[in-house]
């Protein structure tokens, strides 16, 4: 005899563990599937001084009471380690050390194979949740193959301290969260960085006396779905910067980074041996992301106004006073490696996803999810974590949750409709 679950989830993560936990107060069977250990990517992609850029009161798992502590912004050991008790306090089916090698579905039922601590295991189940996210495999541009093998080369799942680097100058690669984020480990450490930009915004970390992702709930930013964006363009736009680290009060820029001794560098294009070569255009980089933020005060601005609302003035906040010129970015258009002591290089270039185990026509040729705001094209498929879901808040960890609650309950209604909310048995 063999179980038929009602549900297999994929991945142990965030929205992992939430789906299983509305998966079990609704009383569907089902096991939570992680190839390694509970909260593997906050493990293996964060670094030591790695903090989030929402506070803790954003990030309650459902079922739990807000934290004693809101209003500080967690690391990743602590976030695992809530995790792993949220696990155990509302005892959730989750296997460790258990690797999808397939998902198919030959026939009524999805067939699922797992590599079990070195044993193959299938499972059938009348649904299946992913929920791995779009950010399981490393990326780096085919063009580092060229540089030389003196040079150490990292992706940022692999930096954890300054101390684990080489003396000498370190080159960053990639100007998105991770990307500044690490420049200001850096930096902080003590250390001389090239950090090579691109076109991202930024955010102002507070504003009239609230943390900026309270206005931006307020003006319902993250709700814009898809198909309410005019300009494709948006969904290439890499996620603001944010500070999540100091004060809570004070915002993160490439200016603020640049007064601490970071050399502002435009987006890097060519690489060969010994050199590496940037376009001009890290002012720029600096004037977009200026920009940005100045466009959110201003939004909020105005809702204070239209709404009447009490709120304080600007406080002071030198890292988000505009640089009018992009002065603080350098010119430099090309960098010899030796010449300029650097001996490190991180990529910060991002993620991609391997979905090579699911054995089922749910992506196009370009890899892109096949889904209608949330819902895949493939009946009994469901998926959480890749951009635009549901709208632009379906990678951000606090806006996960709905999407979450608008996944399970389409499942549950499926189950519900074919009378399957108790796991059955087949010969």
């Amino acid at each position: 005899m063999t179980n038929v679950l009602d549900v297999i989830v994929v991945g142990a993560g965030y929205s992992g563990l939430c789906a299983s936990y509305h998966l079990k107060r609704l009383g569907l069977e089902h096991i939570v599937l992680e190839r390694n250990k509970i909260g593997d990517s906050w493990r293996t992609q964060r670094w030591d001084n790695f903090r989030f850029n929402s506070t803790n009161k954003l990030n309650v798992l459902p079922g739990e009471k807000e934290p004693g502590d809101p209003d500080i912004f967690s690391t990743a050991t602590a976030f695992i380690n809530q995790l792993e008790q949220y696990v155990a306090k509302h005892h959730l089916p989750v296997h460790e050390n258990s690797k999808v090698i397939s998902i198919e579905k030959p026939a009524e039922l999805f067939h699922v194979q797992v590599l079990s601590n070195g044993v193959t295991e299938n499972y059938l189940s009348r649904q299946v949740l992913v929920a791995s996210g779009a950010s399981n495999e490393k990326k780096i541009p085919s063009i580092a193959k060229n540089i030389s093998k003196e040079i150490r080369q990292l992706h940022t799942s692999e930096y954890k301290n300054a101390d684990q680097l080489a003396e000498g100058t370190v080159l960053v690669v990639g100007g998105a969260q991770s990307g500044i984020q690490i420049t200001e480990d850096l930096v902080q450490a003590g250390r001389k960085v090239y950090f090579s930009t691109s076109e991202v915004g930024r955010f102002p970390r507070w504003y009239r006396g609230r943390d900026i992702f309270y206005w931006l709930k307020d003006l319902k930013f993250y709700d814009e779905s898809e198909d309410q964006i005019k300009d494709p363009k948006l969904f290439d736009l890499r996620p603001p910067h944010v500070a999540g680290t100091g004060s809570g009060r004070e915002s993160l820029s490439l200016q603020s980074l640049a007064k601490k001794g970071a050399v502002i560098l435009g987006k890097l294009n060519n690489t060969n041996d010994t050199t590496v070569y940037f376009e001009a255009n890290a002012a720029e980089h600096v004037k977009f992301a200026d920009a940005y933020s100045r466009k959110i005060k201003g939004i909020i601005d105005e809702y204070i106004k239209r709404n009447k609302l009490e709120s304080p003035l600007p406080h002071h906040d030198e890292p988000d006073r505009e640089d009018i010129d992009g002065s603080c970015a350098s010119s430099i258009t090309e960098l010899n490696l030796e010449q300029h002591n650097i001996k490190t290089i991180i990529w910060s270039t991002g993620f991609s996803h391997d979905h090579s185990f699911i054995k089922l026509p749910v992506f196009d040729d370009k890899g892109k999810l096949l889904h209608n705001h949330g819902i895949p094209h493939f009946p009994g498929l469901y998926f959480l974590g890749h951009p635009w879901l549901r709208n632009r808040r379906s990678t951000i960890l606090f806006g996960i949750f709905e999407d979450v609650e608008f996944v399970v309950d389409h499942m549950y209604n499926h189950a519900k409709q074919n009378s399957t909310i108790t796991s059955t048995s087949i010969p």
